[in-house]
């Protein structure tokens, strides 16, 4: 089958490779679409933290967000599974430790993620391994395009859930690339009032264009008092802002991870009573995500601005929009393409 490899840093290659055979506790799916992310890119370009703490190395076959239908079974699979469309969680964790058996698999120290960490091959292929316990089933409601945002949809639903808002409530979103929008996406649809902040350029014009009440560069935010803020971005300076801008008593929840370390002054955190949340993965928000697709309360499919082969990845990754492509922030690859 195809697969799309990086070889070392800022190279690719599309190879030929051996298909994947399921394992005993195993499924295979075909991939259907697949997404691409800023983890992808910062191991395509070599900053990835994992490279140079021993959780990675090259070659590294990418991609984590992707949906497709279940071919095959491995022994021990209940085969009614084949033929069921799904998505997956990343987070694979040993299960026999204390964090697995208390339901924090996505933290467990001897975790896989799928096209990241351990060496567990990626979505950026034809067929995907995937463990049956790690599936989850979408239902027709749910096409590619939005099956293959489910991943990313359950990171930024955790966030919104850590920020703790009732209706009425107003959440400032920090950088609106794709968790951002998504975050603004699923709080709007809890119905709060939602904010964002970033750079001028077409993504801030992008998010106006997605019913938020306010998309504003720092010179122009208004002064109001946000009952929870996000940090959605990958500046080291926002984090601190955060919890500057929240309101007392309130909660900053970071979701965006900076590539140099980032400052937050504990002082501010205790003088403003504030509770800081962290969000790794999308693993206990799968499920919202796809809960809220299925019903139509939020719809992640404007923010995919186009559909690539898996000859287009390597572009993509080095920051190329191809041509046609609408304004969104996020990029899906279709493997039989």
């Amino acid at each position: 089958m195809r697969a799309f490899v990086v070889t070392g840093p800022r190279r690719f290659e599309v190879l030929e490779v051996d298909p994947p055979v399921p394992g005993p506790g195993q499924v295979v799916v075909d991939v259907e679409r697949a997404g691409v992310c800023g983890t992808d890119m910062e191991i395509f370009g070599g900053e990835m933290s994992y490279l140079h703490e021993g959780h990675a190395r090259y070659p590294v076959r990418l991609g984590h967000e992707w949906c497709g239908t279940v071919s095959s079974a491995g022994e021990g699979v209940d085969p009614g599974w084949i033929g069921v469309r799904v998505t997956g969680d990343t987070m694979l964790g040993c299960g026999r430790c204390r964090r697995c058996r208390a339901g924090t698999h996505h933290v467990c120290e001897d975790r896989f993620e799928i096209g990241i960490r351990g060496g567990w091959p990626g979505a950026l292929a034809e067929r995907l391994p995937v463990p049956v316990t790690a599936l989850h089933r979408l239902p027709d409601t749910v096409g590619a395009a939005a099956g293959a945002m489910v991943e990313p949809g359950g990171n930024a639903l955790r966030a919104v859930r850590a920020a703790a808002l009732a209706p009425g409530e107003r959440l400032l979103v920090l950088g609106p690339g794709t968790i951002g929008l998504l975050c603004a996406a699923f709080a709007l649809a809890q119905g709060a009032e939602v904010h964002v902040l970033g750079l001028p350029g077409t993504s801030l014009e992008f998010a106006r264009t997605l019913g938020v009440h306010g998309a504003w560069t720092a010179d122009r935010l208004p002064d109001l008092p946000f009952d929870a803020v996000v940090d959605a971005s990958t500046a080291p300076g926002l984090p601190a802002l955060a919890a500057d801008l929240v309101e007392p008593g309130r909660r900053v929840v970071y979701i965006g991870l900076s590539p140099t370390p980032s400052a937050v002054d504990t002082r501010t955190l205790v003088l403003k009573d504030v509770t800081a949340v962290g969000i790794l993965s999308a693993s206990p928000g799968l499920a919202g995500a796809i809960e809220h697709y299925a019903s139509g309360a939020v719809d992640p499919r404007p923010l995919v601005a186009a559909v690539v082969g898996l000859e287009e990845v390597g572009e993509v990754l080095a920051g190329s929009r191809p041509a046609g492509s609408g304004p969104g922030p996020k990029f899906h690859v279709d493997p039989r393409a």
